[in-house]
């Protein structure tokens, strides 16, 4: 089962919550950090890491004594990668998008492609998790290659953890394309709850089943509670706010390490997902 942990927003607890998840689990599992621009998983996890390798994406190169400057090759791309300029065509690397139509339309075959790097997947084991994660080179524009790669390296016989970016854009969608079920991390204020319903409806319309989780709880009945009732939406669990989570979120510790007692909690939320893959009500 593949599980993605998502937020409409940064700072939420998500790596936090996605974390905790991996390591109350009771059956092999490993943890995929999709957040390619800024992932830090790896700093509650503390992997071993084994393994890189790097990303390419496929950008285009001109010949210069076969190009005309017939402007063809400007004329479909879509994200001004490559224009005409005197009489020959310039390549903006950082905007290609490595779809391959400006070789394809040009008339007398100047245009070639070649590899350019935009970043890097590591993989190793944090104890019994497996463990992967991407990162973006910095000044690079597109993550969604890299976090294509980072799920390409997931075992499908390990139950799946995704920590996904935050948001709802590209990167997202990359993310959790695929997942089985979503876990919603937000936090009881009101531009928490604001980008939440962004994130909810997103979700919504890919057909994901999913519930929410509410961190930095200082109150059982918050705005999110209230929305998620009115919409039927599931709340898993909500995690109260405590100055020794801080501490040990400060030190590179775990919110399980903080609070074992949370331990069972994220065990039963795990047992709830997995019946809302299966269609079952929670």
């Amino acid at each position: 089962m593949k599980i993605a942990i998502g937020s409409g927003k940064g700072g939420t607890g998500k790596t936090t919550v996605a974390v905790a998840l991996a390591l109350a689990a009771t059956e092999p599992v490993q943890y995929l950090d999709c957040d390619v621009e800024e992932p830090n998983g790896h700093i509650f996890m503390k992997p071993d890491l084994k393994e890189r390798m790097s990303v390419y994406v496929p950008v285009p190169c001109v010949d210069s004594a076969l190009c005309t400057g017939c402007g063809a090759c400007s004329r479909i791309c879509q994200f001004n990668a490559i224009i005409s300029l005197a009489g020959t065509a310039m390549v903006f690397r950082e905007l290609c998008h490595g779809c391959g139509g400006c070789s394809l339309v040009c008339p007398t075959g100047a245009i070639s492609e070649v590899d350019y790097e935009i970043g890097f997947v590591e993989s190793g084991h944090a104890g019994a998790v497996a463990f992967t994660q991407g990162c973006l080179t910095v000044g690079r524009a597109m993550s969604p290659p890299v976090i294509r790669s980072v799920k390409q390296q997931a075992n499908q016989d390990l139950l799946t953890i995704i920590d996904c970016p935050p948001g709802t854009s590209c990167p997202f969608m990359a993310s959790i394309k695929g997942a089985d079920v979503a876990i919603l991390v937000t936090e009881p204020t009101p531009f928490g709850l604001h980008d939440l319903t962004l994130a909810v409806d997103t979700v919504c319309q890919l057909g994901i089943p999913f519930g929410v989780i509410v961190n930095r709880v200082h109150k059982p009945d918050n705005n999110v509670t209230t929305y998620c009732d009115q919409k039927g939406i599931a709340v898993l669990l909500q995690i109260p706010e405590q100055r020794s989570v801080a501490v040990a979120y400060s030190w590179g510790d775990s919110l399980l390490m903080a609070s074992p007692e949370l331990k069972p909690e994220f065990q039963r939320v795990l047992e709830q997902v997995t019946c809302m893959a299966e269609g079952e009500a929670v």
